[in-house]
């Protein structure tokens, strides 16, 4: 029966501690369901060879009945013909064969609890490994979630990283803007004072009414000449 403890033991475990535990939960449940399913073997060989023996103790019984029943006809067959004495031997063998009873009798009725108790057992391991391989699908299901969050999340390190790169390159841009604006500044004040004399000269040798003037004359001395 220890092996069957070592079942239950098995069976009232955490699987999910189990996998915690794994480095590779799927290959790892596989695993334990192929070892449960080995155990099951076991288990179903073990019952059979069970029930046989409730059964061979159950025929033994029912044979010691049967030869019970027979001693009881003969001693009645005996005493119909007269013979005393045969029938006290068939109540002999009659009295022997029931207390021989009540030992097959007890042998059988351990021989079935125990082939109940491993029926129940295997029923409950069967119906165990069912419910496990409903719920390896269902883990399955949950790793290949957790798998593409993994990746989701390692796809927004990614992003993060390329926001910051992003930033730098603001910076560094804003330097060069700045660098620019500073370099400009610097040509700006680099350059020769203007000379606001000469502009303000300029403004008033206005040349317009000499030229007039001289064109006129000129147009004078061609008439004057055509005369």
């Amino acid at each position: 029966m220890g092996m069957l403890n070592r079942f239950k033991d098995i069976m009232s475990s955490n699987i999910n501690a189990l996998l915690d535990k794994a480095e590779n939960p799927e290959k790892m449940i596989d695993q334990y369901l192929r070892n449960l399913n080995k155990d099951l073997g076991n288990v179903k060989a073990e019952t059979a060879s069970i029930m046989a023996e409730e059964k061979r103790a159950k025929r033994v019984l029912d044979e010691c009945k049967e030869d019970i029943n027979k001693m009881e006809n003969y001693a009645m067959k005996a005493l119909e013909a007269g013979n005393e004495n045969d029938a006290k031997k068939f109540l002999e063998r009659k009295v022997e064969l029931s207390k021989k009873e009540k030992e097959l009798e007890n042998a059988y009725n351990l021989a079935k609890s125990n082939a109940e108790k491993m029926r129940e057992m295997h029923d409950k391991l069967v119906s165990d490994i069912g419910e496990l391989e409903s719920r390896r699908a269902m883990l399955k299901g949950k790793m290949a979630v957790a798998k593409t969050q993994e990746r989701i999340n390692k796809i927004g390190s990614s992003v993060t990283d390329a926001s910051t790169s992003i930033s730098a390159f603001e910076r560094m841009e804003d330097k060069v803007n700045k660098a620019l604006d500073e370099a400009n500044a610097m040509a700006e004040l680099n350059k020769t004072p203007k000379d606001d004399i000469k502009d303000l000269a300029a403004k008033y040798d206005d040349t317009t009414n000499t030229d007039v003037e001289n064109e006129l004359e000129r147009l004078k001395a061609k008439l004057k000449n055509q005369e």
